[in-house]
């Protein structure tokens, strides 16, 4: 075995509850080879999403941790790990219909509690067109399946809950993630808003964060891999690490562009 693979304990790969815009399906292989690659005991991952990359890892390191600063994720996923049983109760009697698409839509998150709004959340996730998490619209399949049947989603909600055991999650801004697990055995995978489609997500992120995240990069005793969309403002911005191009299809029409570049960052 190699000295990279020393620490990281084999689990079979889980799919996520939810498409997620910029869920990195068609990069989760290459991203999780380099991610064993590199020594470390502590994984860390400031922009979780829906745990593309996270939960599909064929390995778990010692200590790991997931953050987002959309709430509604942060919610769900600590919903799944620690009420479980209760959230399966409510799914049972959600039914698939435009009208209760738009009933959830229209209704207010601070005005449930956690457990409906992950309800909630989770609904409007797997019905919405492209796993977009602001500006969602019903989408429908002609000829396939109800995207919400519990009788499909209850297995799958099943194996997050159990990858979820031991796992910390938090709802922080990625810098103070950064900051409160740096440390020499931590590595951190980034996945942060594309260049250019930084509104996209229901989450605050600015332009200018991109340059922070740079310096903030710069100054860790950890490792990092960043994944970014490959633009000449994204190379120029991270010019002080090594970067590696990479093709991928992107979640909403992959055919209509074909393969577009991505890169990999790292220190």
């Amino acid at each position: 075995m190699r000295e990279s693979n020393q620490g990281l304990i084999p689990v079979a790969p889980v799919r996520p509850v939810a498409p997620y815009l910029g869920g990195k399906r068609g990069l989760a292989k290459t991203i999780s080879d380099r991610i064993k690659d590199i020594p470390h005991t502590t994984y860390v991952e400031p922009f979780v999403g829906m745990g593309g990359v996270f939960l599909r890892r064929p390995f778990r390191s010692k200590a790991e941790v997931i953050n987002d600063l959309n709430r509604d994720v942060a919610n769900l996923f600590r919903i799944l790990q620690r009420h479980y049983v209760p959230l399966m109760d409510m799914l049972r009697w959600q039914v698939t219909s435009r009208d209760e698409f738009e009933r959830l839509r229209r209704a207010k998150a601070s005005s449930l509690t956690d457990l409906e709004r992950a309800v909630r959340f989770l609904y409007l996730q797997r019905m919405a067109f492209g796993g977009k998490t602001k500006v969602q619209a019903f989408g429908v399949s002609v000829g396939r399946p109800a995207r919400f049947d519990v009788a499909t989603l209850g297995p799958i909600l099943e194996d997050v809950h159990a990858r979820l055991s031991s796992v910390v999650i938090e709802c922080l801004p990625w810098a103070d993630v950064i900051t409160r697990y740096d440390r020499p055995e931590t590595l951190f995978y980034l996945d942060p808003p594309y260049w250019g489609n930084e509104n996209d997500y229901a989450a605050a992120f600015s332009r200018d964060q991109f340059m922070q995240m740079a310096d903030a990069l710069a100054s860790i005793k950890g490792r990092f891999i960043l994944s970014l969309n490959d633009r000449p403002e994204v190379r120029e911005t991270f010019n002080r690490f090594r970067i590696e191009r990479v093709d991928v299809n992107y979640s909403i029409n992959p055919n209509a562009a074909g393969k577009r570049g991505e890169v990999l960052i790292s220190n």
